[in-house]
């Protein structure tokens, strides 16, 4: 909404873990340099905690991308899983073919021949666990136990776990000290410091192409207070700030814009509310009895006066002092005629502010008492009613359920933009006031509206319910497409190539001969320009990313997030 105005090129305060986007302070360097030393080790586990928001996720996706080509990684957003299931996906990340309903002896076979072979060609394997603290004991111990895969000199597999400080606590236990004992390398991410934020604040302006300073140095401070220096706040409170400004028609943020921000996205849960609650209560003890020292000393005869009198002391009584009353007259207010096209203007802005109006009157916060506590499964119930698949309530395994109706699944973590430009209705992870994570259809989105369903409940709320409770997590389902391969890379040849060259042609971006093609030449070029017009980047490789949008490009039936989004 507000990117043009202020010359950007894109959101700059996105809380998307986007490596282009991070700010690489003197706790990220050694924090990035810990985990690449300790992936590049002989095995054991890598730690990595920090505050919620602090940038674990960032930074291993930055890491991600500065591995050689000869390590593989398996990345497990979702541990609160069971030791099977922790298995299954791991077998699924790595692409290890695996029994429908094997035993854990059977998943470790399987696993341990994939990694002597991967050893064998000198490729290196890497499990990255995200939000690591709610791993259970016994999927911890099992994660403990996959260290053992080894052969006479090397570790077979490297363990990264990437979590809260509620982390520490728990390998700090005695029943944990074979783990703790196997970590190679540790770090904890701190916040940032006054200096950290507006160095942090004006990188990301640059990324996105402002060299403006559109937060001037001087909010710094101001910023840290409202956020504690958490990366993640900073963002929320800086994009809210940015909108502000835009709305109001500053070319900057001052103080009161940015106190304003901070109180619609963080509320009066920000890291510093209840200290600074406590700060202002001491502050105002001490200052009414500054004034009441001030005032007897001012009132000192009227003090002896009434005080004398209660000891048998007498004392002159003085007189009142007398008000002094000054009447001004009033300026005289002078109305100019309005012309017919301010009038005009009048009543447009008069539309918007109610058209304002009637959302602010939209709840601005969660009602806890919805969807709070809901699983996925339920969730995924809800999900699955939408696409009109009620049978698939009570199923355990909804993705391998949801195949047998030509849906695909799709895990991930992004912005909320990137929902709205595949136009599915998804499911969202929020966090409650304990931190604990819950699950919740939100079924429609319009502008800065959204609606929310479980099971014969729903809500309609501001986004701005969902600020500080959503941090990227979700999953959707979208139609797969008839192709065999849903991942394609330049220069592949085959059926899935020529229906994507078909695709393209009904769509209007490419002009398809009847010879088998291959994605590169004119075929590669019109799509990665359809990919650029979405908002993808256009790296030329087909994904599911990529699939969706063709889906939601070729209007197919199904669920729409968005009426405005169809074509």
């Amino acid at each position: 909404m507000y990117t043009s105005y202020f010359g950007l090129n894109e959101n700059p305060f996105s809380i998307a873990p986007d490596p282009l986007y991070l700010y690489m302070s003197e706790h990220h360097r050694e924090a990035l340099a810990h985990l690449k030393y300790g992936v590049m080790s002989d095995g054991g586990f890598v730690l990595l905690t920090g505050e919620v928001g602090a940038g674990k996720t960032t930074l291993c996706r930055s890491l991600l991308e500065q591995l050689p080509d000869n390590v593989i990684v398996a990345y497990v957003l979702n541990p609160k899983v069971s030791v099977i299931e922790l298995l299954e996906t791991i077998c699924d990340e790595l692409r290890i073919e695996r029994p429908e309903q094997g035993s854990i002896k059977q998943l470790v076979d399987r696993l341990n021949v994939y990694l002597l072979e991967a050893n064998a060609q000198g490729r290196k394997i890497v499990l990255i666990i995200d939000e690591a603290q709610n791993l259970s004991i016994e999927v911890l111990e099992q994660l403990r136990l996959l260290t053992n895969l080894e052969t006479n000199r090397y570790k077979l597999l490297q363990i990264v776990l990437l979590g809260q400080p509620e982390l520490l606590q728990i390998l700090n236990r005695q029943e944990m000290r074979q783990l703790s004992q196997r970590v190679t390398a540790r770090y904890h991410l701190g916040s940032l410091d006054v200096e950290e934020i507006d160095a942090y604040v004006r990188h990301r302006l640059n990324v996105a192409g402002c060299n403006r300073p559109l937060f001037p140095e001087k909010l710094s401070k101001t910023l840290g207070q409202l956020t504690g220096g958490i990366p993640r706040l900073i963002n929320l409170v800086c994009d809210r700030a940015l909108l502000g400004a835009y709305v109001l028609e500053r070319q900057q943020i001052d103080s009161k814009i940015l106190h304003q921000a901070a109180r619609e996205v963080l509320g009066d849960r920000s890291p510093q509310s209840t200290g600074k609650r406590v700060a202002l209560a001491a502050g105002m003890a001490c200052l009414i009895l500054l004034l009441l020292t001030a005032g007897l000393w001012s009132w000192e005869p009227t003090l002896f006066a009434t005080t004398g009198s209660l000891f048998g002391l007498e004392a002159s009584q003085p007189e009142p002092l007398q008000p002094r009353v000054v009447i001004e007259k009033p300026p005289e207010v002078v109305v100019a005629p309005v012309s017919p096209a301010v009038a005009d203007v009048i009543e447009d802005v008069a539309e918007d502010v109610a058209e304002d109006s009637a959302e602010d009157m939209l709840p601005q916060s969660w009602p806890m008492d919805f969807a709070t506590g809901q699983d996925m499964q339920s969730a995924f119930a809800d999900l699955a009613r939408l696409w009109g698949l009620s049978n698939l309530d009570n199923r355990a395994d909804y993705c391998t359920s949801a195949l047998e109706y030509g849906l695909n699944c799709l895990s991930r973590k992004d912005s909320l933009e990137t929902l709205r430009g595949m136009n599915r209705p998804a499911i969202l992870t929020l966090y409650d006031d304990d931190g604990a994570p819950f699950h919740v259809v939100m079924a429609q989105l319009d502008n800065d509206r959204a609606l929310f369903v479980a099971g014969d409940r729903q809500y309609e709320l501001a986004l701005s319910a969902i600020a500080s409770r959503w941090f990227g997590e979700y999953f959707l389902l979208w139609q797969k497409p008839p192709i065999q391969r849903d991942f394609l890379k330049p220069g592949d040849r085959g059926d899935s190539v020529d229906w994507l060259a078909k695709t393209l042609q009904e769509l209007g971006h490419y002009d398809a001969t009847g010879r088998e093609v291959r994605l590169e030449g004119a075929l590669l070029g019109a799509f990665k320009h359809f990919q650029f017009s979405s908002g993808l980047t256009p790296d030329g490789i087909l994904g599911p990313m990529t699939l969706i949008h063709l889906n939601t490009a070729r209007d197919l039936d199904g669920p729409r997030l968005s009426s405005q989004g169809d074509s």
